[in-house]
C-alpha cells in the first residue's frame, strides 16, 4: 500500500483520484501534481527508518513515492540514485565560498539523472499493465527509460531529433529500445510521443507531461537532505570528540536542507521535481525551510528565464539553439512549474552563455576531476555567474546539481578540453612537445 491519493491540477487546483487521469488537467491542460498522504507517511515512516534500510538506492523512499516496490531485484532499475555529494573543495576556495556540494548524477546507471524519472514511471507502467511506454527526447531521458525499461522487460519506444548526439542514440539502441529519429525538433517529437500514445494505447513517459516523472526526480532532494545531513553531522561529531562542540550522547538522525541548490532548466521538470521533493520534506517536518532553487539556462534557450523577469504568468516559446541540447528546448512543458519553484522558494532564474558553459566542463574536469555534459555543467556555470554578481553569501551552504556525465557527448567535451597534439614516438618529440627541446 503506498501514500498515492491521487492528482492536483497545479493551476486550477482540481483534485483528481488515481484511475481518472493519466497526464494533465483535463480542464486547462495543465500539469498535475501527485498527491500524497503526508500524515500516513509521518505515521509509518521517519529518517531513522529510511536510513536503517540500507538500500542505496532511490528505492530507499518508497514511503514518499507514489508507487509500489518494483521487482527486478539485482538489475539496473535498482541501481539509480544515492548518487555521491562531492566536496569540491579547491573548486570552493577559487570561488571564494566555504560550504560547496556537487551532486553528481552521471553515476547513474545510463550516466544522467533521468534515470530517477524513468525507474519510478517504468514501475508504475507495470502496476497498470501498460504494454509500451513512448516518450520524446534528446537523448538522456531516452536513455533513462530504454536502460530502465530493458532491465523490467518492458518494451518502449523512443522519439529522438535526428540531431541528438551520436553517443545518446547509441545507448537507445543497445537497450534494445524502438528507436525513431525525428526529422525534426524536440518539440516536435514530443507532440508526436503524446500523439501516438493516445492514437495506439501506449504509456507516455514525456518529461512534464507525465505526473510521475516529477516523482522519481523528486529523490534527489531527499538524497540532498539525508546526505548533508550525514555530512553536517559527521562535522559536528569531530567537533565534539575534539572538544570544540557541545552536548553529549548520539546524535539523531536529521536531515538539513541547503541554502541553495543550482540546477541547469530545460523543460523545467528537474527543478520542478525539487521542489516537489523539498516541499514533501518540509510537510513531513523532516527540514525546516526551503532552499532557494537556482534555474540555469542557456543564453540560447532561455524560455522560462525570459518568463522570470518579465514578471510573465505564460511562456513564450524561443527557437532554441545551445551546445547543450539536454536544454535545447522551444516550448519548456514544465516550465510554468519551474517559475513556481524558483517563486515560492525566493530563488532566481540566469542565464550563461555557450562559452561559459564549454569553460564549466573544463573547470570541472580539471580542478575536481568530474566529468560533466554541457547541460550539467550549465549548473556550475550558473554558480560562478551567481558568484560574480554577489547573489550569494561565502558561508552559505550551496549544492550544485549536475544530471548528465560528460561521455554523454564526447564533441562537447572536445570542444572544451581541445585537441591532444599528435607526436612521432620519440624521447625527442616528446620533449619538444613539452617544450623541453
Amino acid at each position: 500500500m503506498t501514500a498515492y491519493l491521487g492528482y492536483r491540477c497545479h493551476r486550477c487546483g482540481r483534485e483528481f483520484p488515481p484511475a481518472d487521469v493519466f497526464y494533465t488537467c483535463p480542464d486547462d491542460g495543465a500539469n498535475l501534481d501527485v498527491v500524497l498522504d503526508i500524515d500516513q507517511i509521518r505515521a509509518t515512516s521517519s529518517p531513522e527508518a529510511i536510513a536503517a534500510s540500507g538500500e542505496p538506492s532511490i528505492w530507499r523512499y518508497l514511503p514518499l513515492l507514489p508507487v509500489l516496490k518494483p521487482g527486478h531485484q539485482g538489475t539496473p532499475l535498482w541501481a539509480v540514485g544515492w548518487t555521491p555529494l562531492f566536496t569540491p573543495a579547491r573548486l570552493a576556495a577559487k570561488l571564494g565560498l566555504r560550504q560547496l556540494w556537487i551532486k553528481d548524477d552521471g553515476r547513474n546507471p545510463t550516466a544522467s539523472f533521468k534515470d530517477r524519472a524513468s525507474a519510478v514511471v517504468v514501475a508504475r507502467a507495470q502496476e497498470i499493465g501498460a504494454g509500451t511506454v513512448v516518450t520524446a527526447s534528446t537523448g538522456n531521458a531516452g536513455a533513462a527509460l530504454a536502460g530502465m525499461a530493458a532491465a523490467a522487460a518492458q518494451p518502449a519506444v523512443i522519439l529522438a531529433p535526428r540531431r541528438a548526439p551520436p553517443a545518446k542514440v547509441a545507448q537507445l539502441l543497445v537497450f534494445g529500445a524502438q528507436v525513431f529519429l525525428v526529422d525534426g525538433t524536440y518539440d516536435q517529437a514530443f507532440d508526436l510521443a503524446v500523439e501516438a500514445a493516445g492514437a495506439l494505447g501506449w504509456y507516455c513517459r514525456n518529461t512534464g507531461y507525465n505526473p510521475f516523472t516529477a516523482e522519481g526526480k523528486k529523490t534527489a532532494a531527499f538524497e540532498i537532505c539525508e546526505q548533508l545531513g550525514l555530512a553536517v553531522g559527521a562535522k559536528d561529531r569531530d567537533d565534539l570528540s575534539s572538544g570544540r562542540g557541545t552536548g553529549s550522547g548520539p546524535s539523531p538522525v536529521r536531515w538539513i536542507a541547503p541554502d541553495a541548490v543550482f540546477v541547469s532548466v530545460g523543460d523545467g521538470n528537474i527543478i520542478s521535481g525539487l521542489h516537489k521533493g523539498f516541499r514533501d520534506l518540509l510537510d513531513l517536518g523532516w527540514i525546516t525551510r526551503l532552499p532557494r532553487l537556482i534555474g540555469i539556462q542557456a543564453e540560447g534557450s532561455a524560455a522560462v528565464y525570459q518568463a522570470f523577469v518579465a514578471g510573465a504568468s505564460e511562456i513564450q516559446p524561443v527557437h532554441a539553439e545551445t551546445v547543450a541540447d539536454s536544454i535545447s528546448v522551444d516550448l519548456p512543458r514544465d516550465g510554468l512549474r519551474a517559475l513556481r519553484a524558483v517563486r515560492e522558494t525566493g530563488g532566481t532564474l540566469l542565464t550563461v552563455g555557450d562559452g561559459a558553459i564549454l569553460q564549466a566542463i573544463r573547470e570541472l574536469g580539471v580542478v575536481e576531476g568530474i566529468f560533466a555534459e554541457p547541460a550539467a555543467a550549465t549548473a556550475y556555470a550558473g554558480l560562478v555567474e551567481a558568484v560574480r554578481r554577489g547573489m550569494v553569501d561565502p558561508g552559505e551552504r550551496l549544492v550544485v546539481l549536475l544530471t548528465g556525465s560528460g561521455l554523454k557527448d564526447v564533441r562537447a567535451a572536445m570542444q572544451a578540453a581541445g585537441e591532444a597534439p599528435v607526436i612521432e614516438p620519440t624521447l625527442n618529440a616528446l620533449k619538444s612537445s613539452l617544450g623541453r627541446g
